[in-house]
């Protein structure tokens, strides 16, 4: 949710994780293990917490009633304060195969509008 004072932009591009910073219990478990930092253009993109997770889900490709989970979506805070929305693909899709991770949204906290 978008609050007076702050400035959302849409990114849809993909985000290299920083490897050593994965968290491995979270990979224990099953589940994707965020990363506290990722590259994004070139510059350091440090998670501080996160403020909510989630998953979306979509039916089974091959005809059975099962449902699977396809993203990993976290909202986090970062150490810059800019709150973005990550997620990750469960399958990677074409060319894209080795980008698992997006970078969907970010909100720059800090925006002064001009009056």
């Amino acid at each position: 949710m978008m609050k007076a004072g702050t400035k959302q932009a849409f990114v849809s591009e993909s985000i290299k994780p920083v490897v050593a910073t994965a968290d491995t219990n979270a990979m224990a478990a099953g589940g994707p293990g965020l990363p506290r930092e990722f590259v994004w253009r070139g510059n350091a993109l440090v998670i501080a917490f996160v403020l909510h997770s989630w998953r979306e889900t979509g039916p089974c490709k091959h005809g059975s009633s099962e449902s699977y989970v396809r993203k990993h979506w976290f909202e986090v805070e970062t150490t810059s304060e800019q709150r973005a929305r990550i997620y990750f693909e469960r399958q990677s899709r074409g060319r894209n195969r080795f980008k698992r991770w997006w970078l969907f949204s970010i909100e720059d906290r800090k925006y002064k509008p001009k009056p």
